[in-house]
């Protein structure tokens, strides 16, 4: 009874204190902060179908709080970052998982994945104006580097999402000058996510895939191996890395990767595949390739 009776004490305390203000818009924003406190919640289950069906709903929730409250920039960081993870994870990772007989169905997810991208990136720039002043998306476009100056640590996750945003719609968008023009913009968002907080692999691998693109190769093998190393078990990193080390010619470094990037994926046959066409050119008794040779007799070893 007694703490029933101190939180009626308090209940009074805060409405007398915010006599005048709507109750309404105090109670979505209290809810808005818990929601965009869940921290990785989702990303943490370790059931993706559960992930799956529940994410729809919760970005719908975000949407219908930010009708009431649409400067509320950590939900506004949340949004963005919610469906920039369901788009990659449920749209374009199964579109990129399609045999050539379903090229339709893969082509619709990834315009599916596209507009979820987009609509990503409109709540990230609207956080920017938010959080930075009223023009400051517009000043992205203009001077991106010293729009993102003003950026600090607790800024991260907006930079880092509006670049993960920007820079995954582009990659699904090349056919769209309107967005393939915007390389600079999100390169200058990664740097400073990365300059502020060197520890995300996922800034380093979506830096690395502004680099390919822009065909510096050499500058994307080193954002993904920054990548790999700071997530050693995601198979994307060595994926992007095994590709970009064939286009530069090191096919040896290239079948490597690949075929660790199919390990991580449980595709040990096609690892393997790809492990001994690394020794054949790498040479059994380089010292590589007598690494690549033990992790194939580990591999071999666990399929028996």
């Amino acid at each position: 009874m007694p703490h029933l009776l101190g939180r009626a004490a308090s209940l009074i305390v805060l409405l007398a204190i915010t006599a005048g203000c709507s109750l309404k818009t105090m109670a979505v924003k209290t809810v808005a902060n818990t929601l965009s406190d869940t921290g990785d919640v989702f990303t943490r289950d370790d059931d993706p179908e559960l992930i799956r069906d529940a994410t729809p709903f919760a970005l719908k929730l975000y949407e219908s709080l930010l009708e009431s409250v649409p400067m509320h920039v950590p939900l506004l960081v949340t949004t963005c970052g919610g469906f920039t993870q369901y788009g990659y994870a449920f749209l374009e990772a199964e579109a990129d998982g399609l045999d050539t007989s379903r090229r339709n169905e893969a082509v619709a997810l990834r315009e599916r994945a596209l507009k979820h991208y987009l609509r990503a990136r409109g709540y990230c720039l609207r956080a920017m104006d938010s959080r930075f002043g009223k023009g400051t998306s517009e000043a992205l476009l203009q001077d991106p580097v010293a729009a993102v100056g003003k950026a600090r640590k607790d800024d991260v996750p907006l930079l880092y999402w509006s670049a993960a945003s920007w820079g995954a719609a582009i990659s699904l968008g090349l056919d769209r000058p309107e967005l393939a023009i915007d390389f600079p913009t999100v390169r200058a968002l990664a740097d400073r996510a990365l300059a502020l907080d060197p520890k995300e692999s996922l800034t380093y691998l979506y830096l690395g895939e502004m680099l390919e693109k822009e065909s510096d190769l050499r500058a994307a093998a080193g954002a993904y191996i920054n990548a790999r190393n700071l997530s050693p078990l995601w198979f994307r990193p060595p994926y992007r890395l095994g590709l970009v080390y064939g286009k530069l010619d090191r096919l040896g470094d290239a079948y490597y990767y690949l075929g660790r990037s199919f390990l991580l994926q449980d595709e040990d046959q096609r690892a393997i595949a790809d492990y001994e066409r690394a020794i054949k050119i790498l040479g059994e008794k380089s010292p590589q390739g007598q690494v690549i040779k033990e992790e194939l007799v580990t591999l071999r070893a666990r399929r028996r």
